[in-house]
């Protein structure tokens, strides 16, 4: 797709600056995304000569948006909002927290109605989470475009409801749009998950000096574990259960998250010199997670959206446990979806050492296969999904909420 730095859809008028709202949110497979499409949407609108890029983020106080946009001197305005609490039991979608959300809804909205008319954007883009709806539908009502954009392959929740509202949807994976309402598909666009673009600027010898890694043998493939910013106790243990196993086998850089950092530094205390100087432990990851990626032949992790997106893009060889427990069972979707393909190993029918050892070994013994599955996930990466959801924003802002 051609990027065209021409901006043919802003406002005629060069010295108006291009006015836009996001709203989303609520964890960071919600928010990242739509950060990314801000960040690429004001590098685009700087090499045009345009005006600074005017943004308002709608969302809510104890979302991760409210912390994350002021922090990016994006200005920030809360709603109302209410979470529906999923189950398959009817009676407990009656349940009183859900009516007691459900009743703040139409507040949400008011309010977000009232934030789309003074502010008057160019388009509101919905990046997901139930905070999203207030927002989407007030960009109906004041008839300015909606772009809804759907990190999973599975449209969510708050997506669904919003699909008939939308002038434009974006989706992260050729699958989901046979998954789409007949009646909304011809809105519908691939553009892939926005991924961070510094995740693509890794060195793995940046990793080995940054982290103290020297002891590590390059010969053997390096394995990274993470559960996320907090960890996993489901992928802790399997992990440490297998730990001499795996070293004999790999080196082995895990995050376990800070909550779970004593107790493993006990379980991993008496392995001896030689496997221990090839096990690198810590809570968190930080700025140097673009290097230890680069350094990375083998990712082992939850498959939520973002996760999958940053895999296909680098290209990475990945055994996906999934979250059971995700929103709508997504994380299993996305898992499964790679690995049909070969793009990925899943785990999906329990997790034990056992089960761990004979998803990874594969992996560590071949490096041809190794190769190989990391080249399928590559062909489902989007590494320009940021600049295509740009694309999609901007077209529709030329349909001037029609």
């Amino acid at each position: 797709m051609n990027h065209d730095v021409s901006l043919p859809h802003l406002p005629a008028d060069p010295s108006r600056p291009f006015r836009l709202i996001v709203t989303g949110g609520g964890t960071g497979g919600h928010t990242y995304p739509g950060l990314t499409a801000v960040r690429t949407l004001q590098n685009r609108l700087t090499a045009a000569g345009r005006p600074p890029l005017d943004v308002l983020w709608i969302g809510t106080a104890d979302g991760l948006e409210a912390r994350v946009a002021p922090e990016e001197g994006i200005a920030f305005a809360e709603v109302a909002t209410g979470k529906i609490r999923r189950s398959k039991n009817p009676l407990k979608l009656a349940s009183p927290a859900n009516v007691r959300d459900m009743a703040r809804v139409p507040l949400g909205v008011a309010q977000a109605r009232k934030l789309v008319a003074d502010f008057h954007p160019d388009v509101v883009l919905a990046t997901g989470g139930y905070v999203a709806v207030p927002g989407g539908l007030a960009a109906r009502l004041c008839r300015r475009p909606l772009v809804l954009h759907e990190q999973t392959v599975r449209l969510g929740l708050a997506n669904r409801k919003l699909a008939g509202a939308a002038t434009r949807i974006a989706v992260s994976s050729e699958s989901t749009l046979a998954l789409l309402p007949e009646t909304a598909r011809h809105t519908a666009v691939v553009t892939g998950n926005p991924v961070r673009p510094e995740v693509f600027s890794g060195q793995a010898d940046k990793a080995i000096e940054t982290l103290g890694l020297q002891a590590f043998d390059r010969r053997l493939p390096t394995v990274y574990v993470t559960g996320g910013a907090q960890g996993s106790q489901q992928i802790n243990d399997v992990v440490v259960d297998s730990l001499p196993w795996l070293l004999e086998r790999a080196n082995v850089i895990h995050q376990c998250g800070r909550d779970h950092l004593g107790a493993l530094r006990q379980r991993t205390a008496g392995l001896s010199s030689e496997l221990a100087a090839r096990h690198y432990l810590t809570e968190f990851v930080g700025p140097e997670l673009p290097d230890v990626l680069d350094l990375a032949d083998v990712v082992v992790s939850r498959s939520g959206a973002g996760t999958i997106a940053e895999m296909t893009a680098l290209g990475k060889a990945a055994v996906f446990v999934p979250l059971a427990t995700s929103a709508g069972n997504e994380q299993v979707h996305n898992a499964r979806h790679l690995a049909d393909s070969g793009a990925a190993v899943a785990l999906l029918d329990g997790v034990t050492s056992l089960t761990f050892q004979g998803a990874v070994a594969p992996l560590l013994a071949d490096p041809q296969y190794r190769t190989a599955v990391a080249d399928r996930a590559r062909e489902h990466g989007r590494p320009d999904a940021a600049a295509r959801l740009v694309d999609v924003v901007l077209s529709a802002a030329a349909t001037n909420g029609q």
